[in-house]
């Protein structure tokens, strides 16, 4: 699955603040369907939307 990245947020933010979750609630609460998901690689919460398949991508 593809997934276009809307936001990231820096894993070493103060304690018991969730910008990350923050930020996906708001999205979510205007109808966009985001999540936060991980990126291990570069220590970053990233607020991600999943990306249409399309058709050329779809027929493979």
């Amino acid at each position: 699955m593809r997934r276009t990245v809307l936001e990231k947020f820096p894993a070493g933010g103060p304690r018991g603040s969730w910008p990350a979750e923050e930020f996906a609630r708001a999205r979510r609460d205007e109808g966009t369907p985001a999540e936060v998901i991980m990126d291990l690689d570069s220590d970053f919460f990233l607020v991600v939307v999943p990306q249409q398949a399309t058709a050329a991508e779809a027929a493979t």
